[in-house]
């Protein structure tokens, strides 16, 4: 999240305005600074390909309310084994959501 050259590679996007805008969203976005080496073990857990319906809907939910792929697929993970193999995808959005929030 601090990767100003990361940031600047994106077209339209030069050295100033990287710089700004990754000040602008160091403290706005800390759950993505550090993961956590345990959640990213557990990215592993879901072969997307194979994976139920739900599971699948849950994890693009999450990508699309912004967390990136890696963090929405091990916090799918953690709450499809908390919920059960028949968890409906509000169930494990709402739980991916609380392991996400940890």
């Amino acid at each position: 999240l601090r990767d100003k050259a990361a940031v600047a590679r994106t077209p339209g996007v030069g050295p100033k305005v990287a710089e700004r805008i990754v000040t602008e969203l160091k403290d706005k976005a800390p759950a993505f600074a550090n993961v956590d080496p345990a959640v990213v073990s557990l990215t592993g857990a879901i072969d997307e390909a194979r994976a139920p319906r739900p599971v699948t809907d849950a994890i693009s939910a999450l990508v699309n309310l912004g967390y990136g792929q890696p963090q929405a697929a091990a916090a799918v993970a953690a709450a499809s084994r908390s919920a059960g193999e028949h968890a409906e995808v509000a169930q494990l959005i709402r739980l991916g959501l609380k392991e996400l929030a940890k």
